[in-house]
C-alpha cells in the first residue's frame, strides 16, 4: 500500500454535511498553493460532495477511497 504525500490532515469523521466541507473549506484557505490536504469522513455523502466542491472551488481532488466505512480525500489546494 502506497502512503500519499500531504501537508495536513482533517478529520471530519461523525460530521454531517455540509461540516466536513466546511471545515475542509476554512484548512484549505489556510494553505499555501500546491499543499495537499487529507481529509477522513465518515458521511455517505461526502464522496459527492466533495467532488462538487472541488469542481467548484478549482481545487484537484487527487484520490478519494472508501474503506472500513470510512472515506480519504487527497485535494491539492489551486
Amino acid at each position: 500500500m502506497m502512503t500519499a504525500q500531504y501537508d495536513v490532515e482533517l478529520d471530519v469523521r461523525q460530521l454531517a454535511c455540509p461540516l466536513p466541507i466546511l471545515r475542509a473549506k476554512k484548512s484549505l484557505a489556510g494553505m499555501a498553493s500546491g499543499q495537499v490536504l487529507k481529509i477522513v469522513a465518515t458521511d455517505k455523502g461526502s464522496p459527492n460532495d466533495f467532488i462538487d466542491f472541488c469542481k467548484k472551488t478549482g481545487n484537484e481532488l487527487l484520490s478519494s477511497t472508501a474503506a472500513d466505512g470510512e472515506f480519504i480525500f487527497l485535494i491539492r489546494r489551486r
